[in-house]
């Protein structure tokens, strides 16, 4: 996170590109140099970035965003294609700050990159870095980010004056935080909610990012809605959407293993990998009677992602897939 869990789009994404997500890929390490340190988000001061991008197979993805994800801001975005081709048909992006260190960090991915062929996954590319001004970067996602229509919500960002028209009404300020509505993961997630019953149950949301499910369950009356992420300005952007839409979230810096109690509904919008890794601690927060909207998961991973939350008690009563994503609610 999202890288990345946020999601967006940069100026260099064509009509080809459905979708674009940030996400926090946890996945295991190709070692690169203890100096790429991460810099962080500093609002709308005058910067110049570099954007990095790697063209990847699908099964790829989530290895490169990992390495990207290392020395981009909160994360990593992701443009999926309209329609599947094979080949590098996916584009992984990150953005740094133009500074002393830029160029000695685009030398350590490029290395890491490198050593996933020898993993056997899917092509991977050659990475692309160009250079952007802050102002243009910002003006060309604002420009892809327009108001969308997702089952009973209305998503739109805080520059839009979409008007609902009968729609529950969601107002983001992604920043560079996870979660626009606009990728098929979080699409199948505000579906989910919006079919699911929500009035009146306890509710914790898993690598919230911007909160927009959070929020989404909040509007339709949640009685209690916990929001978790380990990223700290995904806490942050989170804690901002939930007041400009009204709604009380209690969004906490922490993982689904640091919140007691068990919840009717848990939405956890990850990647395969962290699902496998905290199963466990989903299982826990799952009430007996409970649902676990489990989301992020490519076709390719869904055998490992199902299987290690039945060795917890948990069996799939709904799928959906969409984009070679997968959408999964569970219960015990």
């Amino acid at each position: 996170m999202c890288p990345g869990r946020s999601r967006r789009s940069s100026a260099g994404c064509t009509s080809s590109c459905a979708t674009s997500r940030l996400r926090r890929r946890k996945t295991p390490k190709i070692p690169i140099s203890s100096d790429a340190s991460k810099t962080r988000w500093v609002g709308t001061s005058a910067l110049h970035w570099l954007e990095l991008a790697v063209p990847t197979h699908a099964e790829a993805v989530e290895a490169a965003s990992e390495i990207l994800s290392r020395v981009g801001h909160n994360g990593i975005a992701v443009e999926v294609p309209l329609e599947p081709r094979g080949g590098t048909d996916h584009t992984v992006k990150a953005y740094i700050t133009l500074d002393a260190d830029a160029y000695a960090k685009v030398s350590d991915i490029r290395d890491a990159l490198g050593h996933l062929q020898a993993f056997g996954l899917g092509p991977i590319g050659e990475l692309a870095v160009h250079e952007v001004r802050d102002e243009d970067w910002l003006e060309s996602w604002k420009a892809s980010f327009t108001p969308i229509r997702v089952g009973d919500f209305l998503i739109r960002p805080t520059w839009s004056e979409a008007v609902p028209d009968g729609a529950t009404e969601i107002v983001l300020d992604p920043g560079m935080a996870f979660g626009t509505g606009l990728h098929p993961t979080t699409r199948q997630c505000l579906e989910a909610i919006c079919a699911l019953a929500i009035d009146g149950r306890r509710v914790l949301d898993v690598g919230t990012g911007s909160g927009i499910l959070a929020i989404a369950a909040a509007k339709r009356g949640a009685r209690e809605v916990i929001a978790v992420d380990t990223d700290q300005i995904a806490v942050d952007a989170a804690r901002e959407n939930a007041e400009r839409n009204g709604v009380r979230i209690d969004v906490r810096h922490a993982s689904a293993a640091g919140v007691d109690g068990a919840f009717d509904v848990v939405l956890a919008n990850l990647v395969g990998a962290t699902l496998i890794q905290i199963a466990s601690d989903l299982r826990a927060r799952v009430a007996r009677s409970g649902r676990l909207v489990a989301a992020g998961i490519t076709r390719e991973r869904e055998p490992e992602v199902v299987a290690a939350l039945a060795a917890h008690g948990l069996r799939v009563v709904e799928r959906d897939e969409r984009d070679d994503w997968v959408r999964l609610i569970l219960t015990p």
